[in-house]
C-alpha cells in the first residue's frame, strides 16, 4: 500500500509546526486538487517537474482564484515538495523558485517562427555535435518532444520514410507523431555520421561525442548553449515544445489533433494554447490597429444628450 504523502505532509504541520486547522484545511484542500490533477493524467506527484506544476497552476488559474489564494496555493506546494526532500523522497524541490501567479499570467514562452530560424542558424553543422545539436533541435520542434522523451529515443522509433516518430511518454503511454521534411532532412545527415561510429553498442538515437547516451542535462545545456548564442532569453527544451503547440494551433490545427500530438491525457491542458494564441492576436491588434487603444472622446466629440 503507498503512502498517503499529503496526508503526511499535513500531520506534520499540525504536530511540528502548530498550524491553525483553518490553514491546515487550505493546504490539504489545494494539495488535494493537485493530488487530483496527477491521477487523472496519470503522473506521479513524486515525479512532477517545476513545469510540470506550472502547467498545473495554469489550470488552477482558470477558476480565477483570488492573489491571495494564488499566493497559498503556491505556498503549499513549496512546502509539500521541502517536505518530501527532507523525509528523503525526493533530491530536489521543483516548487523551491516557483512564482506566484498574477491574473492571466503563467501562459508559457514561446518562440516566434523567425525566432526558431534563429536559433536553429546557430549550431556548426560542419561538426559531428553541431550537426547532432540541429537533427536534435529540428527534432523536438517537429514533434512537440520532452527532454526526457529526446533522451530515450532509439534508432527503431523513427520511421524516416513514412516521416513517423514512435515515443513513450508520461504515463508510459506510446503515442505516434508525424515528422517534418526539414526534420527528417537533418537526422539523415545526423544518422550518416552517427552509424559510421563503430564503437558505439548502445542503440540510442542521440549520443555524446563519447559515445554514450545523452542525458536530459545534456539536452538541457544543448537547447541553453545554442539560445544564448541566439540571443534568445529565458528558452529551455520545454519551451521548443511549446512553440510547436503554439504554432500548431495558430495555424489553425484540430486542438485534439494537437492534444494527440503532445500526449495530453486532458483536453484542458492542451487549451491553453488556444488561450496563448488569443493573448497573441490581442498583442498584435493592440500594436498594430491604429484604433485599438484610442477612445471614442479621443476621436470625436461626444454628442450631448438631448435634455
Amino acid at each position: 500500500m503507498s503512502r498517503d504523502l499529503i496526508r503526511e505532509y499535513i500531520s506534520y504541520l499540525r504536530v511540528e509546526k502548530g498550524l491553525a486547522k483553518n490553514s491546515l484545511d487550505a493546504y490539504e484542500n489545494d494539495l488535494s486538487k493537485l493530488k487530483a490533477w496527477t491521477e487523472k493524467n496519470e503522473f506521479s506527484i513524486q515525479a512532477l517537474t517545476r513545469q510540470d506544476l506550472r502547467e498545473w497552476l495554469i489550470d488552477l488559474n482558470r477558476a480565477k482564484l483570488s492573489d491571495s489564494s494564488r499566493r497559498r496555493v503556491v505556498s503549499a506546494l513549496r512546502g509539500f515538495y521541502k517536505f518530501l526532500v527532507i523525509d528523503g523522497h525526493l533530491k530536489i524541490n521543483p516548487a523551491e523558485d516557483l512564482d506566484v501567479p498574477l491574473k492571466g499570467s503563467y501562459l508559457p514562452r514561446f518562440l516566434t517562427q523567425p525566432e526558431i530560424e534563429q536559433l536553429f542558424a546557430v549550431p556548426d553543422v560542419s561538426t559531428e555535435s553541431g550537426l547532432r545539436d540541429r537533427a536534435m533541435l529540428e527534432l523536438m520542434y517537429a514533434c512537440g518532444l520532452r527532454a526526457s522523451e529526446v533522451v530515450g529515443l532509439k534508432f527503431g522509433d523513427i520511421d524516416l520514410e513514412a516521416g513517423i516518430l514512435t515515443t513513450i511518454g508520461k504515463g508510459s503511454k506510446t503515442r505516434r507523431i508525424p515528422v517534418g521534411n526539414s526534420a527528417v532532412e537533418w537526422l539523415k545527415s545526423y544518422l550518416s555520421v552517427r552509424r559510421r561510429k563503430e564503437n558505439i553498442e548502445i542503440s540510442n538515437l542521440f549520443v555524446t561525442s563519447g559515445g554514450t547516451a545523452i542525458t536530459r542535462e545534456v539536452v538541457y545545456k544543448v537547447v541553453k548553449a545554442h539560445s544564448a548564442a541566439a540571443g534568445l532569453e529565458d528558452v529551455s527544451p520545454h519551451t521548443l515544445r511549446h512553440s510547436f503547440a503554439t504554432h500548431l494551433v495558430q495555424n489553425r490545427a484540430d486542438i485534439r489533433s494537437v492534444q494527440q500530438m503532445l500526449g495530453h491525457a486532458d483536453i484542458s491542458t492542451t487549451q491553453i494554447y488556444t488561450h496563448m494564441t488569443d493573448a497573441h492576436l490581442r498583442e498584435s491588434y493592440n500594436r498594430f490597429h491604429p484604433r485599438a487603444k484610442a477612445t471614442a472622446a479621443e476621436n470625436t466629440k461626444i454628442p450631448k444628450q438631448s435634455e
